[in-house]
């Protein structure tokens, strides 16, 4: 049995690593977020020691670095801005680490996270949840070893109350915006199946909508993600619309999410994981594209 630490145990993702850390029969010990409506945590683990303060989380941590119950892994569910610094904080007392996307902002700071990796001897794993996706194994499968390239239309829209931009997710500083928010995990897939980024483009990138286009190796793209239910097909009855589709014809994915973080905690614990040079081409691909 591992020991966990959460941080951003109040935010929205949290709940899903909770869940993997419980479902992988692993401890919670320690959970920070300046936000204190963390009684989830009683619905997973009741003897979890909570703090406000990051400088007090640090030093509990810390305490633990050498003793019988230290901390093997901290679980990164902060705001994007935080991902770097609490990484490093994560391996400064000895943790590995299991971090959100985006990993970090800027394509400069994986380099830097690489070096700290050899420095302290442990690993960096960042949730790339949709590459445990059976769906998207299955079209990795199918479509990596191809010739030619395909065309692929690619639409995520996901409906979000006025709240979502007066949170740090509708500032770009600190989220990096809906390219880094939420088109990561597209972004990350298409090149994980078709190659390097030869190209790419911005048409619309706004608040509540994005819309590009993105040349891979063996792949053109067109992609839209939007939070605007406005923006939503005429018809949809779901706050969430997802398609892709290759050389039209539509790849099915949109179920079976429910327990991909778990997969993911499994992969990790097992010995696998995706670690910071693997993410490195999509932080580069999104930090590019928001400064078109």
């Amino acid at each position: 049995m591992c020991n966990f630490a959460i941080t951003g145990v109040a935010g929205y993702i949290a709940p899903r690593h909770l869940k993997a850390i419980k479902d992988t029969k692993n401890n919670l010990v320690a959970a920070l977020d300046p936000h204190d409506s963390v009684g989830i945590l009683d619905r997973y683990f009741k003897n979890v020691s909570y703090f406000r303060e990051p400088e007090r989380f640090d030093r509990y941590l810390e305490k633990k670095k050498n003793s019988s119950d230290k901390i093997d892994y901290v679980s990164i569910c902060s705001p994007n801005y935080l991902h770097d610094s609490h990484i490093r904080m994560a391996l400064r007392v000895g943790a590995d680490v299991i971090c959100e996307k985006p990993l970090v902002l800027n394509p400069w700071n994986c380099d830097s996270l690489v070096l700290l990796e050899k420095e302290y001897g442990k690993k960096i794993n960042t949730v790339l949840q949709l590459r445990n996706h059976p769906s998207i194994i299955s079209l990795k499968d199918k479509y990596q070893n191809s010739n030619g390239k395909h065309q692929i239309d690619l639409t995520y829209i996901t409906s979000r109350g006025p709240w979502y931009l007066y949170s740090w997710k509708g500032d770009i500083e600190k989220s990096g915006g809906l390219i880094s928010n939420i088109g990561v995990h597209f972004f990350d897939m298409l090149i994980w199946i078709f190659g390097e980024v030869e190209n790419y483009g911005v048409e619309i990138n706004e608040q509540d909508i994005a819309v590009g286009s993105l040349e891979l190796e063996r792949a053109s793209v067109n992609w839209k993600l939007s939070i605007n239910e406005m923006n939503l097909p005429k018809g949809c009855d779901q706050s969430t619309f997802r398609s892709i589709t290759v050389d039209g014809e539509e790849v099915e994915f949109s179920g079976g999410f429910t327990d991909l973080h778990t997969e993911v905690y499994k992969d990790i614990l097992s010995g696998g994981g995706f670690g910071v040079l693997d993410v490195k081409p999509t932080i580069e691909l999104v930090h590019n594209l928001r400064n078109l």
